[in-house]
């Protein structure tokens, strides 16, 4: 008989005000000419919104966001890090 490993498949639903978001570390530079610095020595970083909790409003799956590169804190879900965070960490949403 073989034996078969089944890896579970993990995710987050926050609660409250937190989101979970996806860092995007590349370099970007927006149409306006914000550039989004990729380096986390820089002050800020930006990512995609994942999930949001129930309180966070205003902020939805699929924003691009604005937050301090010390914010939340760092998850690691089947190899992928994502930051969690209250969504009064947030910046700004970035419109590009």
């Amino acid at each position: 008989m073989e034996e078969t490993t089944i890896m579970p498949r993990v995710s987050l639903e926050p609660l409250d005000d937190y989101v979970v978001i996806e860092p995007v570390d590349e370099e970007a530079e927006t149409r306006a000419g914000l550039i989004i610095p990729a380096s986390s020595e820089a002050g800020s970083r930006s990512g995609i919104v994942t999930t949001a909790g129930p309180d966070a409003h205003g902020i939805d799956p699929g924003d691009k966001v604005l937050f301090p590169s010390n914010a939340g804190y760092e998850v690691r879900l089947a190899g992928v890090s994502v930051r969690v965070m209250r969504r009064r960490e947030l910046i700004a949403r970035i419109q590009d």
